[in-house]
C-alpha cells in the first residue's frame, strides 16, 4: 500500500522497464506535469479515500495528462504540415515555369498558376481542356509524337512547339514529361512547361548575326584596347590578311600613310562622344595597294555604359570611286577629247574672272572654230573628222600655259581661257595676239589621219575681260561673234570683238530692263482682235499684247516677246496678261452687248510647263471673279506634243472647272493624231500661213478642208486666223469653217475701240481703216 500524505501515490502502474522509451518520457513528463497541478487538487477529500482509489485516480490523471500532451503534440505536427502544404502549394503555383497533370489522352487535369497565366484562362477552366487546343496548329503533330513516345516507352520526353494563348498570341514552349499514377492508380502525364520564347528569340539573333558576319561586308571586332579578337572571310578576301594574321593586331596594320593624326583624332573623338563613326578611308591591303573603302565602327557598351568591343565594318568602294570618276569625267569632260566640256569651262572662266579681279590683270577668252570641218566629216566620214578634233586638242593644249584651260563646247568649237595676263589693255591685246598666231601656226600643219594627210585652218575670235564686269555667258557672245568675224575676213585669222558688234548686245540689255521696268511701272496694255461668226456676230476675241514704249512708242508683240522668252520674262509676262483678261471678262459681266464674248489667252511653253500653272490660274480666276467658261486658252502643237501627259494633266484639271482650251496655228506643227484625240480641246485654229494662199495654193487649201473634217468628226469648233478678204472668208464658209478672225473684220484694238465695234454691230463688213498691225502679227507667245 502506498503511504497516505498529500503527495500523489509513489506507486507505479507497472514497471518502467516495461514501457518503451517513448511512452516511459511520456509518463514521466505527464507526472511531472500533474504535481505542478496538485495543489489544485483538494486533499481533504482524498483523504479519506482508500490507498487503491487514490492510486487508481492518479493513474487516470497521468493517463489524462499524457491524452493531453500527445493531442497537443498532434496540433502541432498538423500546423507544421499545414505550413509545408502551403508552402508547397506556393511553390508550385508560383513557380517560374509551368506545371500540370495530363490524361493519358491529353485532358489538362491539374494546373499550376503559372499554365494558366501562360494560357490566359483561369486555372479553374483549364481543367478538362485539351492541352491541344493551345498548341499552334502546324506544331500539333510535334506533340502528338511527344505524348505517344511517352506512353510507349515510358521514359522523359522533352519537345519544343509553339503554344497559343486564348487571346492569340503565339510563344515558344518547352514540355518535358514523365509518366507517373495517381492516388487511383490511373495513368496520368506530369507535364513541366517552360516558357522559351526569348531563348528562341536569341537564337535566331545569334544565326542572324552569324549569318551577317560572314556577309560580304568585311567584318572585324575587337577589345575595348582595340585589339583585334575576330575578322570573317570577306575582310581576309578584301585585305588578304587571313584570320591568324589578323588576330591580335590592331587596325592601324591597314593604314594607308594618306591620312594624318588629325583625321584618326577627329575619328575616335566621334566615336567616343556619339558611340560610331563612318565615311571614305582609304587602307593598304596586304600586298600593299592602297584602296578606298567605307568604314562603320561602333562601340559595344556593357549595361553600365563602359566599351567593351568595337565592331567595325567595312566595304570596298574602288569600283564605286572609279565610277564616280567616270561619271564626273562624262558630266565635266568632252568624252572624244577628254578636254573640260562646257559646264566645266563656265567653271573655269568664272574662276579665272575672279582671280583677275584679285590680282588687277586682264583674262582673254579664244573661241576657236575649225574650217571647212563639215566637208572633211562629209567626205572622209565622221572617223575622219574624229580623229582631226583629238589631234586638234593636243595642239590647242601644247600651245598655251599649263595654268590655261582649253575645252571643247561641241562639235567643232574649242575655247581656250587665258589668265593673269598684263594689266594694261594694250599689252594683254599683245599677249592674246601672240598666243593666238601660235594656235593658228599649230593648227594650220599638216595631220596625218590614217595615213593620209589633211589639211585644216582654224578661225579664232578673241575678246578681253577684267574681273567680273562681264558676264561669262556675253564674254562667250562677244568671243562668237569675233569668230564670225574673222571667218568673213576669210578665214585662218584671228579678230578681236569689235565694239560695234557690242552695240547689239548692249541693246538687248537696254531692252530687257526696259521690259522689267515696263512690267514693274504696269506700262503694258492688251489690244483685242474680234472672232466673228458667219453671221456677223462677234463671238469672242483674242487678246493680244503691246508695250508702251517711254521712247519707241508702241511696240508690237515681234519686238519684244522673242526677248522675253529668252530671259524668261515671258512667265511674269503671261500671268499679268491672264489676270488682265480676266478682270476685263468680269467687268465685262455687268454689260449685256459684252457679257456672252469669250476671250483668248496664249500660253507661252514656258508658262504652261510650271508645275504650278494650274494652281495660278485657278487662284486669277479667283481673284478676278472671271468666269471660267468665258475664258479659252489657245495653245501651241509642239507645247502639247513634246510633254503630252503632263499637258494632258493640266488641261483635263482646268476644263473640269470651265476653262476651254484652243489649238493654236494647227496644220503648222507635228501633232500626233493619236496624240491629239487624246487632248481635252474645245476649238481648232487654222493657221493664218495657210488661210493667206488659201485661194492660190491647193496644198493650202486642202490642208484647211482637212482641219476642218477633224474639227468635225471630234465635234470641235474651228476657227480661221488671218482672214482678209471676201473671198477667204467666203471659201472658208464653203468648206464648212463658220468662225474668223482678221483685218477683214477687224484689226486688234484698244479696249474702249473693240468696245464700240462690238457695240456698233458692224460685224458683216471690214474695219474702214488701215491694219494697224502687218501681216502675220501674233499675240503674247
Amino acid at each position: 500500500m502506498c503511504s497516505q500524505d498529500k503527495r500523489p501515490p509513489s506507486c507505479p502502474a507497472s514497471p518502467p522497464n516495461e514501457r518503451p522509451d517513448a511512452e516511459q518520457t511520456l509518463r514521466l513528463a505527464a507526472a511531472e506535469q500533474l504535481q505542478e497541478k496538485a495543489a489544485q487538487v483538494s486533499p481533504d477529500i482524498e483523504a479519506a479515500w482508500p490507498d487503491a482509489a487514490r492510486h487508481v485516480l492518479y493513474e487516470l490523471r497521468v493517463h489524462q495528462t499524457e491524452l493531453e500532451m500527445q493531442n497537443e503534440e498532434l496540433r502541432r505536427v498538423q500546423l507544421e504540415l499545414d505550413a509545408t502544404r502551403a508552402r508547397y502549394f506556393d511553390i508550385y503555383d508560383l513557380a517560374p515555369v509551368g506545371y500540370c497533370t495530363l490524361s493519358e489522352q491529353g485532358l489538362i487535369l491539374e494546373a499550376n498558376l503559372t499554365v494558366a497565366t501562360l494560357l490566359g484562362v483561369a486555372r479553374a477552366e483549364l481543367a478538362r481542356q485539351r492541352i491541344s487546343r493551345f498548341i499552334l496548329k502546324a506544331d500539333q503533330d510535334i506533340f502528338y509524337l511527344h505524348r505517344r513516345q511517352l506512353v510507349a516507352d515510358g521514359q522523359r520526353q522533352s519537345c519544343e512547339l509553339r503554344l497559343v494563348n486564348f487571346a492569340g498570341a503565339q510563344f515558344w514552349a518547352q514540355l518535358e514529361t514523365v509518366a507517373a499514377r495517381d492516388a487511383d492508380g490511373a495513368r496520368v502525364l506530369r507535364t513541366v512547361i517552360s516558357d522559351i520564347t526569348l531563348r528562341k528569340q536569341t537564337e535566331a539573333e545569334l544565326r542572324i548575326a552569324a549569318v551577317a558576319f560572314q556577309s560580304q561586308q568585311g567584318m572585324l571586332v575587337t577589345d575595348a584596347n582595340r585589339v583585334i579578337l575576330r575578322v570573317n572571310q570577306a575582310f581576309t578576301r578584301m585585305t588578304g590578311y587571313s584570320a591568324e594574321e589578323a588576330v591580335g593586331q590592331t587596325p592601324f596594320m591597314l593604314e594607308s600613310g594618306r591620312h594624318d593624326a588629325d583625321f584618326y583624332r577627329a575619328m575616335w573623338t566621334s566615336i567616343d562622344r556619339k558611340g560610331f563613326w563612318q565615311g571614305e578611308i582609304w587602307d593598304r591591303r596586304k600586298d600593299g595597294e592602297v584602296y578606298p573603302k567605307w568604314l562603320t565602327i561602333s562601340a559595344v557598351k556593357d549595361g553600365d555604359g563602359a566599351v567593351t568591343n568595337y565592331v567595325g565594318m567595312q566595304y570596298d568602294i574602288t569600283e564605286r570611286k572609279r565610277a564616280e570618276e567616270r561619271i564626273e569625267e562624262l558630266a565635266f569632260f568632252d568624252s572624244l577629247t577628254h578636254l573640260p566640256n562646257r559646264t566645266l569651262l563656265r567653271d573655269h572662266l568664272k574662276q579665272a574672272m575672279t582671280a583677275g579681279q584679285r590680282s588687277k590683270t586682264f583674262g582673254a577668252l579664244l573661241f576657236v572654230d575649225l574650217d571647212h570641218f563639215k566637208t572633211l566629216n562629209d567626205t572622209r566620214g565622221h572617223h575622219q573628222g574624229d580623229l582631226l578634233l583629238q589631234a586638234v586638242a593636243q595642239r590647242l593644249t601644247a600651245s598655251v600655259r599649263e595654268s590655261d584651260t582649253v575645252a571643247r563646247i561641241g562639235g567643232d568649237e574649242f575655247v581656250v581661257i587665258m589668265g593673269n595676263l598684263h594689266g594694261t589693255m594694250e599689252e594683254a591685246v599683245a599677249q592674246t595676239k601672240l598666243v593666238g598666231a601660235k594656235i593658228l601656226a599649230a593648227l594650220n600643219q599638216p595631220y596625218r589621219l590614217d595615213d593620209v594627210d589633211q589639211h585644216s585652218t582654224a578661225s579664232i575670235g578673241a575678246t578681253l575681260f577684267w574681273g567680273l564686269e562681264t558676264s561669262s555667258d556675253d564674254l562667250l557672245r562677244q568671243a562668237d561673234l569675233a569668230m564670225y568675224k574673222a571667218k568673213a575676213a576669210g578665214r585662218n585669222a584671228l579678230h578681236f570683238f569689235d565694239p560695234a558688234m557690242q552695240a547689239v548686245v548692249f541693246e538687248h540689255a537696254v531692252l530687257e530692263a526696259g521690259l522689267r521696268q515696263a512690267i514693274r511701272e504696269n506700262r503694258l496694255v492688251l489690244h483685242y482682235q474680234a472672232q466673228v461668226a458667219a453671221d456677223g456676230r462677234v463671238r469672242g476675241s483674242e487678246v493680244l499684247l503691246r508695250w508702251q514704249h517711254p521712247e519707241r512708242g508702241m511696240l508690237a508683240p515681234g519686238e519684244f516677246i522673242p526677248l522675253a522668252e529668252a530671259t524668261h520674262l515671258i512667265v511674269p509676262l503671261g500671268y499679268w496678261v491672264l489676270e488682265t483678261a480676266c478682270l476685263q471678262l468680269a467687268a465685262w459681266e455687268s454689260q449685256a452687248e459684252m457679257a456672252p464674248l469669250t476671250v483668248a489667252v496664249n500660253v507661252s511653253a514656258q508658262q504652261f510647263r510650271e508645275r504650278d500653272f494650274v494652281d495660278r490660274v485657278l487662284a486669277i480666276l479667283t481673284r478676278t471673279g472671271a468666269n471660267p467658261k468665258r475664258l479659252s486658252l489657245e495653245l501651241t502643237e509642239s507645247l502639247l506634243v513634246d510633254h503630252a501627259e503632263d499637258s494632258i494633266e493640266k488641261m483635263v484639271a482646268l476644263k473640269a472647272r470651265g476653262v476651254g482650251f484652243s489649238l493654236d496655228d494647227f496644220g503648222s506643227g507635228y501633232s500626233s493624231l493619236s496624240c491629239l484625240k487624246r487632248l481635252p480641246l474645245n476649238q481648232l485654229k487654222i493657221d493664218q500661213s495657210f488661210v493667206r494662199d488659201i485661194l492660190s495654193d491647193p496644198s493650202d487649201a486642202e490642208i484647211a478642208r482637212i482641219v476642218v473634217a477633224l474639227a468635225r468628226s471630234r465635234a470641235l469648233e474651228v476657227i480661221a486666223e488671218g482672214v482678209e478678204t471676201q473671198a477667204q472668208r467666203d471659201y472658208l464658209e464653203d468648206s464648212g469653217c463658220y468662225l474668223y478672225q482678221g483685218n477683214f473684220f477687224s484689226q486688234p484694238l484698244p479696249l474702249e475701240g473693240f468696245e464700240a465695234y462690238v457695240q456698233r454691230g458692224s460685224h458683216d463688213r471690214p474695219a474702214s481703216f488701215p491694219a494697224f498691225l502687218p501681216r502675220g502679227e501674233k499675240g503674247v507667245s
